[in-house]
This record gives C-alpha cells, structure tokens and sequence, in this order.
C-alpha cells in the first residue's frame, strides 16, 4: 500500500460489492436477500458498491467528458452561471466557496448543481427552478440531463429495496421522493500541482455527512473518498470499475432511527500519485419531497428503544444544512 496523505487515510474500507442484478431481475426471493445485503451494509458502515445498476457505461464516458470540458473553460465564464442562493442551490460554484467541514477551510474543488426543472421533467408545475445552464460545451446540457434521469431510475430501485429491508411498504420511500427534489452535482477537484501555496494546504472536500436520503457517487480512476469508521479511524473507499458507491444520508438515519448510517466521509488527495491528478466526479443526492414529513418508521422504533429525533420537513433540514454550508 502506498503511504498515505497528510489526511492520514491508511487502509481501504472494507466496503460490501453487491450485485444489484439479483433485485432488478430475480424473484421475491432474491429481491429480498439482495435487500438484506444492502441492509446489513448500511446498518454497519452506511456505504456499498453496486455493480449492475442500470447506468450505461458509454452514457458515464460521455458524462466525465462533457464535464471535464466544462471546468476547463475560463473562470469568467464559468461565474456567468453562478450559484445564487441556498433556496435555489443551482449553477456553478467556485472553488473554496463552500465548506462542508465548518471549520476548514473552503473546499479545493468547484462544482456545478443541477435539478430537474420544468423543462428536464416535461411538467409545467414550476416546483423547481430553472437550471442555470452554461451555453457551451453544447453536449453538457443533453448529456447532464440524460444521466440525471438515469440516476433517478438507479435510485428509485434503491429505494425499493430500502423498503424491503425496512419493513415497509414497498412503495413507501419512492412515493416520498415522486417530486424528484434531487441535486447532482458534477465535481472538479484541481491537481493539488495547480494549487497555489494556500490553496495546497486546504481539503478538497471537508468531512461531512450527506443532508438527504441517499447519494449515488460515481467516480473516475483517481479516488480520494475517504470514509470515518466507528472508532474514528479515516479509511479509503476506492474508485471500483464498473460500480456506483451508494450511502445513506442523515434523512434516511432519521427515518430509521439510527438503524442506518449517515457516515462522514471527506475528500484527500488520495495516494500521493494521485495529487498531481485532476479528479472528477458526479453525486447525485436523492432527496425527499421538500414538504414530506421525516419521522420514525415503526419497524425502527418501541419501548425498548424510543424515536431520537423530532419529526421535521425534508425543506427544513435542507436549508439548516445549506446555511451551514455556504455560511
């Protein structure tokens, strides 16, 4: 193993690889020994890779290239579509203009968020905002849109297979999510090579937990997701050919009453190769409906052990974790 970062990331997480092929196209059995993988991974490290889950490899290739051809225009250019506000939480965002670990530094990396407006839904309910697209690359837009779309079905059949394992009905969580009150957010982190002295020393992304349900994380060769164990230990979760690495966010560890994990996770620099690489990513944040309430799921909760958390809105969480955020 090649020695770590100045993060101190020493070893790979032991993170579950589960062929999501037995669920998509097998039997109530296997459905239901696929969810009990998928349960057992969440309730003891709230991440696992999924293999087979339905993204096209080719739609993927076509993603990190419109991307990467994005990042590398002019900041100018890039600023003409700039993130607004918390509320509508769209557009582009600079480098170190968001912390997700307050009390670091801003983030080395810059990012453009995207949701699915009117125009991407074919709806004409105005419930999201209209996407602050850029005007060139010209395929960045088609292509964006196509993979958001894609996320939405992979994380749909996630969410059946939550509530499997959960106990509840197996409609329960997709219905909770119809609104597509998503965010993917595609994600540029420089070569720590193109830092200048300060930015060098700043996280490319600060630890953090994710605000919603789930997150489907895709990432290209050069890694650097970190995840914290149980005993406080930082350890790798390596990019794996042909996966999407799945977590749960602190939504869904409401929702089931700390039965599932909400795990911070960060971004170093990975092997000190890597450092001198660009790395780029796409998440795609699965989030309930904003007006949906979060409240215990029965299956989590009793006498023996009581619901922690007050029921809240998924807005109301949304805009206290973003105001911490962007500060």
């Amino acid at each position: 193993m090649a020695t770590a970062n100045a993060h101190h990331a020493v070893t790979d997480l032991p993170v579950p690889v589960i062929d999501f092929s037995a669920f998509t196209g097998g039997d109530t059995s296997r459905q239901a020994e696929t969810a009990a993988e998928i349960s057992r991974a969440c309730r003891e490290i709230g991440f696992f890779y999924l293999k087979h889950h339905g993204v096209d490899a080719a739609l993927l290739d076509e993603m990190f290239a419109a991307s990467a051809e994005f990042f590398d225009q002019p900041a100018q250019i890039k600023q003409d579509v700039a993130w607004q506000s918390a509320e509508e939480n769209l557009g582009y965002v600079a480098i170190g203009r968001e912390s997700l670990d307050p009390n670091q530094p801003g983030d080395f990396k810059e990012a453009f968020n995207i949701n699915e407006d009117d125009a991407m839904s074919g709806e004409h309910a105005q419930r999201h905002p209209a996407n602050r697209w850029p005007p060139r690359p010209q395929a960045f837009r088609p292509v964006m849109e196509r993979f958001f779309h894609a996320c939405v079905n992979t994380a749909d059949a996630v969410l059946h297979a939550f509530a499997i394992a959960l106990e509840t009905p197996r409609e329960f969580f997709v219905e909770k999510h119809a609104a597509h009150d998503h965010t993917m957010r595609v994600l540029h982190y420089p070569a720590l090579g193109k830092a200048g002295q300060d930015d060098a020393a700043k996280p490319r992304a600060g630890g953090h937990t994710d605000y919603g349900s789930i997150t489907l994380l895709f990432q290209d060769d050069v890694g650097g997701l970190e995840v914290r164990t149980l005993d406080g230990e930082w350890r790798f979760a390596p990019p794996i050919p042909g996966t999407v690495l799945i977590n749960t966010g602190d939504l869904m560890q409401r929702w089931t009453n700390d039965v599932f994990r909400s795990t911070p996770h960060r971004v170093g620099a990975s092997l000190a190769e890597n450092a001198e690489r660009d790395r780029y990513s796409v998440a795609f944040f699965c989030h309930p409906d904003m007006d949906a309430e979060i409240a215990c799921l029965d299956s989590c909760h009793g006498e023996s052990k009581p619901a922690k958390y007050p029921p809240i809105t998924a807005h109301e969480h949304l805009m206290e974790r973003l105001g911490a955020t962007y500060g």
